[in-house]
């Protein structure tokens, strides 16, 4: 069979090629050129135009990656809720390896704030930020007691900061969607771009503290990752 699914996937492939050709459809009509990438930057106000475009041409899409998000972070706890929590979870005791463990925590960390803050103008943004921050929270979490991060996690109320900024995107993609535009500013300014600097923001928030939320379920009942 595999031989009939290459033959399938070569003739798919020609066809496209003649398909392209037979419309007279050049390259560059196939593949954002140049002008347009400008032309969105332009539009929405920022230089980083794949956050233009996420969080703003495509914010439909965003708003329920978002509550996909949140979905999952629930269907854990839900499906795990009836288990037996892990008698001893096992954790990093050389003193190199918990070192590197912070240092990278504490790198990641600063990446996160930088990717949430300065997203709309450089590489980065609103899911990358929050991926960082979790990823710090994972560091973090092997080596530290799982009790103490579920006494901070609970200390500081992460669970009611993630559930609001939920609630915030959402309400202020509504906004978006309605109309109600802020100031784009000077294009390459920190403060420019109307929503889309708030919205990564809440997004990195959401993410990061979901991710915390999912690393302390999955230790729980899972033991160490």
């Amino acid at each position: 069979m595999k031989w009939l699914y290459g033959v399938a996937t070569l003739l798919v492939a020609l066809w496209l090629i003649i398909a392209v050709r037979a419309s007279g459809t050049s390259t560059g009509a196939v593949f954002p050129t140049v002008e347009a990438v400008q032309v969105l930057a332009t539009e929405s106000g920022v230089p980083n135009a794949v956050t233009g475009l996420i969080l703003r041409n495509r914010l439909y899409d965003t708003v329920f990656e978002v509550v996909v998000f949140s979905t999952a972070i629930l269907g854990a706890k839900y499906l795990l809720a009836d288990e037996q929590p892990t008698a001893s979870v096992a954790q990093f005791s050389d003193i190199p390896s918990i070192v590197l463990a912070r240092v990278g925590a504490t790198i990641s960390a600063l990446i996160a704030v930088e990717l949430a803050i300065r997203g709309h103008l450089t590489p980065g943004g609103g899911f990358a930020a929050g991926v960082a921050g979790g990823t710090a929270i994972g560091l973090i979490a092997i080596t530290a007691s799982s009790t103490w991060m579920e006494e901070i996690y609970a200390q500081w109320r992460a669970a009611m900061w993630e559930k609001l900024s939920v609630v915030a995107f959402i309400a202020v993609a509504i906004l978006f969607l309605a109309g109600w535009q802020l100031p784009t500013g000077e294009l390459g300014a920190l403060i420019s771009g109307g929503w889309i600097p708030i919205l990564n923001i809440l997004v990195a928030t959401k993410v990061a503290l979901g991710s915390w939320a999912a690393i302390l379920i999955f230790i729980r009942y899972r033991g160490l990752l």
